[in-house]
């Protein structure tokens, strides 16, 4: 490697002792072969820049990088693991095989991580809710708010904070349904990392749970467009504060679908929302009252 003096000339020779330079690929660094000294760090290699692989080996070879980091890795992915097959000293052995073994705190998040990641991609959930639960998790985590609870049920409780945090439309009740836990337990820890985390959610907006439930019912764009309006209707003159989504959304489009003179029953909405027939029927008759509207005979 050949560096430049004050007057241009190119010289393969240490500054310091007059050894020769060599250069660290791996490292991006040039160095004296003789003295130590560092001549010149980081530099970017270019030698790869534009060439294809055609097998699995070329490909290995030029790769420059490693895996992103990602908050969803129970070390970040910044972890080292020591190829065992290759060591000959046993004792160099002994503590590679100390190394692979992981304490309780990264065998917590590893299960955690990996239920997470489970229940996300049943539903479909984007990356950017999937990281902000994990966040949520690690810093309940930190508050020791999981001893006595399962990993399972805060891991679900984190998932729906990070539905509400995000207003992505997903209710309790399809993560529950994905999550193998009870759901009491799932509730006690919701309101836990509501407390301790001093939390203040936005209420799900029951307007965002529309087009999921018209698709279930297989009801057409004119329902969903009086069901729209009926609860953006109720919003803009009541409080929804402390009422289900899921209740408010079967009344408005039980009652949509009777001033269009559609025919589904109540049992239909009922299996396709998952509420009851008695939650259905009062909000339908709150929807109706307070709006004033009159159902045509």
């Amino acid at each position: 490697m050949a560096i430049k003096t004050k007057n241009n000339e190119l010289l393969n020779l240490c500054p310091e002792c007059g050894g020769s330079i060599i250069p660290l690929i791996s490292t991006g660094d040039v160095v004296c072969n003789q003295c130590g000294l560092v001549i010149d760090e980081k530099n970017v290699d270019f030698s790869h820049n534009g060439r294809r692989a055609y097998t699995n080996q070329e490909k290995i070879s030029r790769e420059q990088t490693g895996a992103p980091i990602s908050i969803l890795l129970p070390d970040m992915g910044l972890s080292t693991v020591i190829d065992k097959s290759k060591i000959i000293n046993p004792d160099l052995k002994r503590a590679a095989k100390w190394n692979t073994r992981i304490t309780w705190q990264k065998r917590n998040l590893l299960i955690a991580s990996t239920e997470l990641k489970r229940i996300s991609t049943i539903l479909n959930l984007p990356n950017y809710v999937k990281e902000d639960a994990m966040r949520l998790y690690i810093e309940a985590f930190k508050k020791k708010l999981l001893r006595g609870r399962s990993i399972n049920a805060m891991v679900a409780a984190c998932l729906y904070l990070a539905c509400r945090r995000k207003k992505l439309p997903r209710t309790l009740q399809e993560i529950l349904n994905e999550a193998a836990v009870n759901s009491k337990d799932v509730r006690r820890s919701y309101a836990i990392l509501i407390r301790e985390l001093k939390l203040n959610p936005p209420s799900t907006n029951p307007v965002s749970l529309i087009p999921k439930y018209m698709t279930d019912l297989g009801l057409n764009s004119e329902i969903e467009q009086l069901t729209t309006k009926i609860l953006n209707a109720y919003r803009s003159k009541f409080s929804i504060s402390g009422k289900d989504p899921k209740g408010l959304c079967a009344g408005a489009i039980y009652l949509a679908c009777k001033l269009k003179n559609k025919e589904v029953t109540q049992q239909q909405i009922v299996q396709a929302i998952g509420v009851t027939e008695v939650t259905l029927r009062s909000r339908y008759k709150e929807l109706k009252n307070k709006l004033k509207i009159s159902i045509p005979v």
